[in-house]
């Protein structure tokens, strides 16, 4: 019994972190978290990576475990939390590719300006959600919250804590990528930075119009099986 158990939890660890790793995507994430706190001084974006990485599990922790019934208890489907949400990242990316670069004395008055009580309140939105956690990674959590019930409550509380350490872990992922993000870019040089950052952008700009047409999609299919009904056999 216990060897099952154990098994149930590593195969949920395991689940968890190769379903969202992928979505999550921290080291793509990273060049855009520098792009969002330019100015910053690097106490400020310590103390943001750890609370952006808190924040991201709980957020992921609470739509793992109580996601579907929240949506259901409002009538809303994963499609509309997928095109709401996909509008959001696309409008962040946006606001990145069509901002210029500023210069030196710009950047002193952001860094005046970047201040711990600001960074509190950027922490959540827009850092935390849509940027390292979007609509993408809640619907992956939602799903993976229904696949960790069993009717053996001793199996589900075990999956379920296999799904919580994988979170975790992610967490810390995340931490260290926005933590070291600007050591890891360094070699590339000023130019190559802005560089980068543009084309992370606009990554995240091409990822922001996916996630809406994958909710167009998923409507537009209900839809159609709604208008044409059952076909008979």
């Amino acid at each position: 019994m216990t060897l099952e158990l154990l098994g149930a939890l590593g195969k949920s660890f395991l689940f968890v972190l190769a379903a969202l790793l992928p979505i999550l995507n921290p080291a793509a994430t990273a060049p855009i978290f520098l792009g969002l706190t330019e100015g910053a001084s690097p106490d400020t974006r310590a103390l943001l990576a750890r609370r952006i990485a808190r924040n991201m599990v709980w957020l992921l922790l609470g739509a793992m475990l109580v996601g579907v019934y929240v949506l259901e208890f409002f009538g809303i489907s994963l499609p509309i939390v997928r095109v709401g949400g996909g509008m959001i990242v696309a409008a962040n990316a946006w606001r990145m590719l069509t901002t210029s670069q500023a210069g030196s004395d710009s950047r002193t008055q952001l860094a005046e300006a970047f201040t711990p009580e600001m960074a509190s309140r950027q922490a959540f939105y827009p850092l935390t959600f849509p940027i390292s956690c979007g609509p993408g990674s809640i619907a992956a959590a939602i799903t993976v919250g229904v696949s960790l019930a069993d009717m053996r409550w001793t199996l589900t509380l075990a999956r379920s804590t296999g799904a919580v350490l994988a979170l975790i872990a992610l967490g810390g992922l995340t931490f260290l990528a926005f933590r070291y993000a600007q050591q890891l870019l360094r070699p590339l040089g000023e130019a190559g930075t802005i560089i980068f950052l543009r084309l992370s952008a606009f990554i995240l700009l091409c990822l922001g119009v996916q996630i809406v047409w994958d909710g167009v999609h998923e409507l537009g299919v209900g839809l159609l099986r709604d208008g044409l009904g059952p076909i008979p056999a």
